[in-house]
């Protein structure tokens, strides 16, 4: 059996090819990502003389792709990062290249609310359209899938608004108002798309990740000042006042208009519905998909805590200092 990873030069998408290494031998594995010059070469070499093989294979490129996940029988694919039909083109184009390569089982990450119509945060018809095709696909060639729907990072608040603050006087900015929510870890996720990897879970199956322990962003905030020792301060704004918010830090309101200055990787458009979906109450759902998948229950926010206390030790106020 060989697994083949994408974006495996991302932090989900890395995890998930760390835990592979830990349960299959290298030479049962691909690496891929969307440049392969932006790997660190001692990485690579790290990688090969595992056994594994690093190939590229960019979204936009079918073709390359195809060349790519050859030999493979099943994949993790992480979602692009553009929003709009750009990226749903983005999913198709890897849909069809693992089915020309003879892949034979898909692992698709979604986001939590994809298949719930009353849901409209920006990122969702990109991944409701994206699992429509991956599903019509399926139903008539000879290859299975699973879909997972992460809901959101607690990562995100314990990097990105935390870098937000750093840039603003310690004001923590958000229309999530007193909403809770159900974050999952990046370790979670990448352990659950590991246990779907390696066929721990029924076929043709769409997996919800949440925790089940709701928090506010206003009980992360509090944590992360008691923490810290800095006056972190819970802001709530309307969807105006936060737009405004983010258009002051250099953040584009869509990811077409995107630049390497801005302190984050995501659009505004995108950050400002998902917190209003918190707001909503709509991110507060707990599902056991996790346990299921993992035979545990999933972390909280203040298990990880501790883990990004460098982002205000060291003032991070930018992407690139993530580690």
């Amino acid at each position: 059996m060989k697994y083949i990873i994408t974006g495996c030069d991302g932090q989900l998408g890395g995890r998930v090819a760390a835990n592979m290494l830990g349960e299959v031998s290298g030479d049962q594995l691909i690496f891929t990502c969307p440049d392969i010059g932006r790997l660190a070469p001692e990485k690579v070499k790290a990688w090969e003389d595992k056994g594994v093989s690093v190939r590229q294979a960019n979204y936009d490129n079918k073709e390359e792709m195809t060349n790519a996940f050859a030999g493979g029988e099943r994949i993790y694919v992480v979602s692009g990062v553009l929003n709009g039909p750009e990226r749903v083109v983005q999913h198709k184009n890897v849909f069809d290249a693992s089915v020309a390569a003879g892949v034979k089982h898909i692992i698709y990450t979604s986001f939590f609310g994809a298949n719930r119509p009353d849901y409209h945060q920006y990122v969702l018809p990109d991944h409701t359209a994206s699992e429509a095709y991956l599903k019509e696909m399926a139903s008539r060639l000879e290859f299975t899938y699973n879909v997972m729907r992460n809901n959101l990072y607690m990562e995100n608040y314990l990097t990105n608004s935390v870098m937000l603050a750093n840039l603003s006087d310690y004001v923590w900015g958000t229309n999530a108002g007193e909403g809770k929510f159900t974050p999952i870890a990046k370790d979670d996720s990448a352990a659950c798309a590991t246990a779907l990897l390696l066929g721990k879970a029924e076929p043709n199956t769409d997996y919800d990740l949440t925790s089940e322990t709701p928090i506010s962003q206003r009980e992360i905030c509090e944590m992360v000042a008691v923490k810290s020792g800095k006056p972190y301060r819970y802001v709530p704004m309307n969807d105006d006042e936060f737009l405004d918010y983010l258009d002051n830090l250099g953040i584009s309101r869509g990811t077409e208009g995107y630049n390497s200055k801005a302190p984050v990787l995501w659009c505004s458009n995108d950050m400002v519905t998902n917190e209003g979906g918190i707001a909503s109450g709509q991110m507060n759902v707990i599902s056991h998909d996790i346990e299921k998948l993992l035979g545990r229950k999933p972390q909280d926010v203040a298990d990880i805590l501790d883990n990004y206390s460098y982002m205000w030790e060291e003032n991070v106020t930018h992407w690139r200092q993530i580690r």
